[in-house]
Parts: C-alpha cells; structure tokens; sequence
C-alpha cells in the first residue's frame, strides 16, 4: 500500500456553489491553489448504519458530538485494490478523522464481522469498538468527481471541489462502479475548505466578495433526508424530476 496520511484533525467548511460561483471563484483561485497529489480522482464511499438509521439522523439533530463510518476508495477499485476504512468525528466543529487502509476483499470481510483486521493497531481497536456497539450494514453508496487542490503558500489549506453528486441504495459494493442518481442540481459543486485552523484572510476576503457562504451540507445526511427518509420511514416512492434529481411526492 502506498504510504498515506491516516489521521487528520482539522476543520471543514462546505460551500454549496452555483456555476456562476463556481466559474467566478475558480477564475479567482488563479495562481492561488496548486493541484494536489491526487488532483483528479472519482471518490467512491459506503456509509454504514443500523437499521433505523440511527447514525444520520442523530447526526442530523446537530449535536455536539457525532460519528459515522465509511468504506471509501478513489476511483472504482478491484477487489484487491486498496481501500479506506474511516471513523470520522466531529465534536464542536472540529473534524477528527481516522482510518485504516486495505484491500476491498479484506474490508469488506472484517466489516461483515467475518474476520479480523489484517493489522490490528490502535486505529483498528477504536473501529472495533464501534463496531461492537452498533449493528452497522452498508446502507448507501455515494460517489463524486474530485478535483482537489492545496494552497501555493500553504499547504495545509485543501481546497476540494466535488461534481455530479450521486448516488445508489443498491449495489453497495466499492467494485460494483460509480453509476448513481444525481443528488444535485446541474452544474452545482460542493466546495470543501480543509485547514487546520482559520482560513487566511485573502480567502475569507474572496469569498466574501463572491457572495459565496458556508453551508451545512452532509452527503449522507442529504441522501437520507431528501431520498432515503420518505421511503424507508413513510412508505413514500422516489420519483425524478426533469432535472435528473431524485424527490419525493
């Protein structure tokens, strides 16, 4: 496995853009940003929950504390290509994340309680027990187009722009392809602001100037209360719209 970053504390800012936004910040980002050692990939991630749905929609009571595990790899691997198993944090506004990597093969079955970690360590022993204390499925997959990017002058300042948002309750498998319904409307970007402390005043200048706002926007959370939620908690079937994006009626 190619060595890699496991652990991060930091904060992120979500930025939900239009295309105008997002046109006129990337026309601005000039000579700013730098791409990054992975500038372009297709992030692919599983989200696990119980059978209630108990993770997401305590996440979404916004609480100080919350957590959610995801199976996650770049770009559409084989069963042997190498994967994320992370155990993401958040406890009054700053982000701790954790993680493992592995083969899919080997994730999938230390996830499914069929075997144990291929090398257990401290980070493992935290996955395991959170394991032990919910009854965890795989329960949506949801995969962007990334393109991410780091700051010239500094490099602890990620900046990362993710397209066609999309996603599928079936087929919960990383190998199993990126194909999905579209949980945006065309042409928006999800911008994610990654820094270890606060953004540097150009920035916040440019996005001010922009008219550009931070968001509360989860992936999942999105997933399981526009799509997920009607159909699992009111019987209620997804239709789609003109636009490509899944609602409810």
């Amino acid at each position: 496995m190619a060595e890699t970053q496991l652990t991060f504390k930091r904060y992120e800012k979500k930025y939900l853009l239009s295309p105008e936004q997002y046109r006129a910040l990337r026309a601005s980002l000039e000579g700013r940003i730098r791409p990054d050692q992975f500038a372009h990939s297709t992030v692919c991630s599983i989200y696990f929950d119980d059978e209630r749905f108990s993770l997401i929609r305590h996440s979404l009571d916004k609480p100080v504390y919350k957590e959610k595990l995801r199976l996650r790899s770049y770009n559409v691997p084989d069963e042997n290509g190498e994967v994320f198993i992370e155990l993401k944090k958040k406890f009054k506004g700053i982000v701790y994340k954790r993680r493992v990597a592995m083969t899919n093969r080997q994730a999938v079955a230390y996830l499914a309680g069929l075997a144990p970690a291929p090398e257990p360590g401290q980070i493992t022993h935290e996955i395991d027990f959170f394991l032990r204390s919910h009854q965890l499925r795989p329960r949506a997959f949801i995969a962007c187009d990334r393109s991410a990017y780091v700051a010239v002058d500094n490099d602890e300042l990620r900046v990362t722009f993710d397209e066609n948002l999309r996603w599928r309750e079936d087929r919960l498998d990383l190998c199993a392809g990126s194909d999905g319904q579209l949980m945006l409307r065309p042409g928006e970007v999800l911008m994610e602001l990654k820094i270890p402390n606060a953004a540097p005043m150009w920035l916040a200048r440019l996005l001010s100037e922009l008219r550009i706002f931070p968001t509360s926007f989860s992936k999942y959370g999105t997933c399981f209360r526009d799509q997920l939620l009607q159909e699992y908690f009111f019987d209620t079937e997804p239709q789609e719209t003109e636009s490509g994006v899944i609602s409810f009626v």
